[in-house]
């Protein structure tokens, strides 16, 4: 027997404050997660059996449960996303059942459930902010909707009661999920092309040629430089997108574009049948719960009110985007017709990067490549927090040494309000590192604001954000130099952050994005990336790394003249990922005629002005889907957007030159969207901030599709 596990010799056991990532080893998860759990379930026994229908009685206690769990088992999700190891992996299976075995016990309670209901009908509900009424009524659909109701009795002839049932799913499903994950980070890591040649190279920008000598040299070619390589390409996003952008040999295109659509669809990897299985599982995960597919269950507990409301304004945007997308195409054959490429009549998947660029380039008279020096990241994120002291009045300073972190890339900042009184934090994990992070960029919460009483004394504990992008490397002796993309990516996920870190709700279940309706909570990350395109924030972040000279004025004439640059494309293939989603989550019967890639291939047929390839495979590496939290979820970014497009548009209807109105309307967004978090309904908050309800108007407007509807 081993000793059991305790807080002195297991940094996983602490419950509480920053994780000890210096301390946190594989070894820890394991013996620290069976130790928990175990107390755990004492503790739920007893709440059980004497709980009384109180907030003080019920909620607190609860909330402190769901808290130690969640910050143990946080750290190890957070650590399989950015420091994945083959120790780490194995540690995570082995307690993964265990801790789904006690969330499905915990959210299945009778007890917690019944005393829920009888605080919802009791006098004392009237007393209750609305903030706490919005947590007790999301327990109580919570607890519906995890199988509180389902009966544990077997039926004549079954061989599992249907509690019993929904449980092994959702044990299943939390395996597959984790599973799906790792064979995309796998593939993605399993496949690079090693060019020799200055030819291979040829077209490829001095920026990506010290990324693929820097990756060379990792994988063993110690002599490689970017002058003569040899050279190094991988499916990691700041490697891929350059290369199918700039490269000119049409044949490695190809084969890297073949390549990155069929990962994780072959072989020990493939995720195919993990998919088909994900889908019959939800379904009949769904159908347990008395509903007729797993979108409905999935809509159950979003702000959208039906799977035809979602599919009415995805058609609506559908319609405009189509035909812009249709002339995007033919404009583009048109363009490299015109400069004698071979392959303008039949252009294929692989050259409409290169040829967008090249088009891009002379329309507009820049490259992507042209504008990283003045991208840096640190003036990038001087930019970023001089926006966010403008408009709601937060100081953003660094605060590194002040907690441990999992790498050395690792940043730690704080977050103060107008009187300078630390009011959140957060890390910032910036660089891709393939080996080990998946790909994708994210914003997590660590730890969540709330009003904590210990030994008599009340305080409020701050919160603190995880920041994750995967943007390109500093090489050569060099800062990070950002594509604009990139900028974009990180003021995205900033605006999660914001939400997550400027709440006024001291309730933990309702606040920042806690309690935030899943298609509602990109608004405040869509929102932000609005900003890149004005001209103090991007003129006051854009200065070249080397001699400090400001962005060039036609450089940011050109950037917002190109802003929608194909964006009938880009809404189009958004649409075409939503609507593939929905349908599999909808209409979709697993194991019947119709497989999963006729499902995508027939909704191509209006939603891609190119069809995908037979060896596409993309949906294998789908994670936000079959791994994340997006299934029958995706049309959350479009949903979302409207109300983000519709919300910046305030400040354009305030004035964007008026300094006085941009500060004003700044606040009212800081108090109504910011700050009020999960503790109100996502509708209400946003007419709180805009007056009325949300309109496609400013959307189609700002992609540049106003006229095509």
């Amino acid at each position: 027997m081993t000793a059991n596990a305790t807080i002195t010799n297991n940094p996983l056991l602490i419950g509480k404050g920053l994780p000890p990532f210096d301390a946190v080893q594989p070894s820890h998860v394991v013996p620290a997660m069976t130790q928990l759990l175990a107390e755990l379930d004492t503790e739920l026994t007893n709440l059980e059996a004497n709980v009384k229908p109180t907030w003080n009685d019920l909620v607190e206690p609860l909330q402190q449960f769901v808290e130690r769990l969640s910050w143990s088992w946080g750290i190890v999700n957070h650590l399989m996303g950015v420091k994945n190891s083959p120790e780490l992996r194995s540690a995570h299976e082995t307690v993964q059942p265990q801790v789904v075995q006690f969330w499905n016990k915990l959210s299945q309670s009778q007890p917690l459930y019944k005393a829920f209901k009888a605080l919802s009908e009791s006098d004392a509900w009237d007393s209750l902010e609305p903030a706490q009424k919005r947590i007790v009524e999301a327990a109580i659909k919570d607890a519906e909707l995890s199988g509180v109701g389902l009966e544990g009795e077997k039926r004549v002839g079954e061989a599992l009661s249907e509690k019993a049932r929904f449980n092994a799913i959702q044990l299943e499903l939390a395996e597959l999920s984790t599973k799906f994950s790792n064979h995309v980070l796998d593939a993605t890591k399993a496949f690079s092309l090693t060019l020799t040649n200055k030819e291979e190279v040829d077209g490829l920008p001095p920026s990506l040629l010290s990324l693929a000598a820097a990756s060379a040299r990792d994988a063993g070619e110690e002599n490689a430089t970017p002058e003569n390589g040899p050279w190094r390409i991988t499916l990691d996003v700041p490697s891929y997108g350059p290369f199918m952008q700039h490269s000119t040999r049409r044949d490695l295109r190809e084969k890297l574009y073949k390549a990155f659509v069929s990962r994780a669809s072959n072989g020990d990897l493939d995720n195919s049948p993990i998919i088909e299985r994900i889908l019959q599982l939800k379904k009949e995960k769904a159908q347990i719960l008395g509903f007729n597919s797993y979108a409905e269950l999935s809509l159950a507990s979003k702000m959208a009110p039906n799977v035809e409301a979602v599919e009415a304004l995805l058609e609506e945007l559908r319609q405009v985007s189509y035909d812009a997308a249709i002339k995007d195409l033919e404009e583009l054959k048109a363009f490299a017709a015109a400069k004698g490429a071979a392959e303008a009549n039949d252009l294929k998947h692989w050259d409409v990067s290169f040829w967008a660029e090249r088009q891009r380039e002379e329309k507009f008279d820049f490259s992507a490549e042209e504008l990283r020096p003045y991208f840096p990241l640190p003036q990038v994120l001087d930019g970023l927090f001089g926006l966010v002291k403008r408009l709601f009045n937060a100081t953003v300073t660094p605060a590194d040494g002040q907690a441990p972190v999992w790498h050395s890339d690792v940043r730690y900042f704080q977050v103060a309000d107008e009187t300078g009184n630390p009011i959140a934090y957060f890390y910032l994990d910036p660089y891709s590192r393939p080996a080990e992070k998946r790909g994708g960029a994210w914003m997590d919460d660590c730890i969540g604001r709330a009003k904590i009483t210990e030994n008599g004394t009340t305080d409020t504990r701050l919160p603190v954000a995880y920041l994750v992008c995967n943007q390109s490397p500093p090489v050569d002796g060099k800062p990070s130099l950002m594509t604009f993309g990139e900028v974009e990516t990180l003021f995205h996920e900033f605006g999660h952050g914001l939400q997550h870190m400027l709440t006024k709700v001291d309730y933990a279940g309702a606040a920042g994005i806690n309690n935030v309706e899943w298609d509602a909570v990109e608004l405040a990350s869509q929102f932000m990336e609005n900003w890149c395109y004005e001209r103090p924030t991007l003129m006051g972040m854009a200065r070249h790394y080397e001699t400090g000279e400001p962005l060039p004025e036609h450089y940011y004439q050109k950037l917002v003249a190109a802003k929608n640059y194909m964006s009938g494309s880009g809404m189009l293939r958004q649409l075409h990922f939503s609507l593939v989603d929905l349908e599999l989550h909808h209409r979709y019967q697993p194991g019947g005629n119709e497989s999963i890639k006729d499902v995508r291939n027939r909704i191509a047929k209006n939603t891609t002005v190119l069809l995908p390839l037979p060896e596409d495979n993309f949906l294998c590496a789908f994670g936000h889907i079959f791994a994340g939290g997006y299934a029958a979820g995706y049309y959350s970014y479009k949903w979302a957007e409207v109300l983000s497009a519709d919300a910046f548009a305030a400040f354009e209807e305030a004035g964007l030159e008026d300094e006085k109105a941009v500060s004003n309307t700044g606040v009212r967004y800081r108090d109504t969207v910011l700050a009020l978090g999960g503790s109100k309904p996502p509708m209400e908050v946003f007419k709180a901030f805009r007056g009325r309800e949300p309109s496609t108007v400013a959307l189609l407007r700002h992609s540049g599709l106003a006229n095509a509807a």
